[in-house]
């Protein structure tokens, strides 16, 4: 065991965890595009608050039917709130479905203990109601939730 314990000390010196690094909470679907490349398009300003590049992996969730999916970033036209699906992923998706989008960011240990993603959160209309660097939050219930409208 104390073999175990020194090596792994050694190790997490190195060793580095993937954390999320940007989320877009309940983001309405405005478009889809079935025979565009693919990608999601998402408008700048809404991007760029949460710190997401253009072609930046990320995860999707779908909160009506549960369908998550990765693809990538492109930049739509700031101010317009454009959350469009494009190629496969229109298939993942309707209009008026509200997303929650994700990047991740590898860190090390170190680096980890002091990280905050940026969270913006936005209404139907994909104003943006919330924007910050979040805070871990323990053991909210989904009435807790939905009280603070997430």
């Amino acid at each position: 065991m104390l073999e175990f314990a020194r090596d792994y000390a050694l190790l997490s010196h190195s060793m580095q965890v993937a954390l999320l690094k940007s989320k877009i909470h309940r983001a309405a679907v405005t478009g889809a595009s079935l025979h565009y490349e693919g990608s999601l398009t998402v408008s700048s300003d809404i991007a760029e608050m949460v710190g997401l590049l253009p072609y930046e992996k990320i995860l999707v969730g779908n909160l009506q039917n549960g369908e998550r999916f990765e693809t990538y970033v492109i930049y739509g036209i700031a101010g317009m709130g454009l959350i469009e699906l494009n190629g496969a992923t229109a298939r993942l998706g309707a209009i008026g479905d509200r997303l929650t989008i994700m990047s991740f960011a590898r860190l090390s240990l170190e680096e980890a203990k002091t990280h905050h993603p940026r969270v913006v959160v936005l209404d139907e209309e994909n104003r943006v109601i919330r924007c910050e660097e979040a805070k871990a939050k323990i053991g909210r219930s989904e009435r807790e939730i939905a009280v603070a409208g997430e």
